[in-house]
């Protein structure tokens, strides 16, 4: 727990500070956090991955996504519900999209999956695996109820803060993997 004696409006200014610096990241510095992504997990066989179809200047798994398709399966997160968690939709190469919630696409066809590994988008993070996102709670929700799932951030470099204002419902993850490395949480060093 932070210091912050109003964790939300620090979060709200967290929030517009770190989507200005992921704007401002280059195409190089997103390609190499999404190497260090398939680096990390392209020995990974038989799980059910979730991982997502980025909007704006998140950093992009969708490579990883399809190589890690050939041998395990890949949802993924469909919001079908404010306050909801997310539940996640069998996705594949080439496979059929529509718009979803928030301008996200997600597959048209595809059986409800529910993951074991999870590769995580954010806004923000810090180097104890706090992960600041968009404010609306779905991964917190859908996290607190996948407890023994891993759970993965893919962020750039420009995201990480001093320390991510946290509240009881955040969740944090097991690493994050940015273009500079591999952050894991405190006790997992």
């Amino acid at each position: 727990m932070t210091a912050d004696a109003n964790p939300p409006a620090r979060k709200a200014q967290l929030r517009t500070a770190c989507i200005a610096a992921r704007d401002g990241v280059g195409r190089e510095a997103r390609a190499a956090a999404a190497t260090r992504l398939f680096a990390r997990m392209m020995d990974v066989r038989g799980r059910t991955i979730a991982g997502y179809l980025p909007i704006g200047s998140e950093a992009d798994p969708r490579g990883t996504m399809a190589v890690l398709s050939r041998a395990n399966r890949i949802c993924v997160p469909v919001v079908t519900a404010k306050g909801a968690p997310l539940r996640f939709r069998e996705w594949w190469p080439g496979c059929a999209l529509e718009p979803g919630a928030f301008g996200v696409s997600v597959p048209v066809d595809g059986g409800w999956r529910v993951p074991d590994l999870l590769i995580v988008p954010l806004v923000g993070f810090d180097a104890a695996c706090g992960r600041l996102g968009y404010g609306g709670g779905f991964y917190d929700r859908t996290l607190a109820g996948l407890r023994d799932a891993q759970a993965i951030g893919l962020a750039c470099e420009a995201q990480r803060v001093d320390a991510v204002p946290r509240e009881a419902t955040d969740m944090p993850l097991d690493a994050v993997i940015t273009e500079a490395g591999v952050y894991l949480p405190p006790a997992a060093r």
